[in-house]
């Protein structure tokens, strides 16, 4: 990288790790800019996957607040996510983007639908099972898809998590937020160990948007715990939809 493609990918770093404290998809920055800088589209997925884990420890620090008294519930989740990526990051390497392209949008398009009806799907869920701490078997078979998506690409994973925690929880967004943002970490910091392996990760790239996520993590988690419910999940909407038309066009 020249200093001035440097300094682009610091700053899509900043912007990636706040975007992600507060929603979810900062890959959607981060990745195109590694693209318009001249990494190879493997090596720039694996490099900023690699990268954006400190944001999420700053991120997750950040709600720190809002973690407590999820500790059991999280390690249950926490596990599906390790697998999750596990499989995820194996399927990157073997499997062609083609296979998800026209997945992803769709799959982004319902967890905006489901983060817009949270509370009334909320409701309805109540009336029809009995109430679990965790989520049941069905948000743990949720967060392994998510995870396995992360692992593959994790652009919009956490609006696809929010989605489905805000569901299937009864929990208030701001506490659905913390714990999307731990078990995004899981999942970006598994693909991480797995991919410096066996994945072509270009180190330099890695610790240039490491840098600049780990400030924007501690940034947006500062802005979005201040935000109210009904404008946060706003937000989440308007990121998700800009990220379907990005991964579409």
């Amino acid at each position: 990288m020249t200093p001035w493609e440097a300094v682009a990918v610091f700053a899509a770093g900043v912007g990636a790790g706040a975007i992600n404290a507060v929603v979810g998809s900062g890959s959607l920055i981060t990745f195109p800019t590694m693209l318009a800088v001249g990494f190879p589209p493997i090596v720039a997925n694996v490099s900023n996957n690699v990268g954006l884990v400190p944001g999420g420890v700053t991120g997750v620090l950040g709600y720190r607040a809002e973690l407590r008294g999820q500790r059991e519930r999280l390690v249950r989740l926490g596990a599906a996510s390790v697998i999750g990526s596990l499989a995820g990051g194996l399927l990157l390497l073997r499997l062609p983007a083609e296979a998800f392209r026209v997945i992803v949008p769709v799959l982004i398009g319902l967890a905006c639908l489901m983060v817009v009806f949270q509370p009334r799907i909320n409701e309805w869920l109540a009336a029809r099972r009995r109430p679990h701490p965790h989520g049941g078997p069905w948000l743990w078979a949720g967060v392994l898809g998510a995870g396995m998506y992360g692992g593959y690409f994790g652009a919009a994973q956490g609006i696809v998590l929010i989605g489905l925690l805000g569901s299937f929880l009864d929990e208030d967004l701001q506490r659905v937020n913390a714990a999307k943002n731990l078990l995004s970490l899981l999942v970006n910091a598994t693909a991480a160990v797995l991919f410096a392996f066996i994945a072509p990760v270009d180190w330099a790239a890695a610790l240039t948007v490491a840098l600049g996520s780990a400030a924007g993590g501690f940034l947006g988690a500062r802005l979005g715990r201040r935000l109210p419910a009904p404008l946060l999940r706003g937000f989440i909407v308007v990121v998700g939809i800009v990220a379907i038309v990005k991964l579409v066009f």
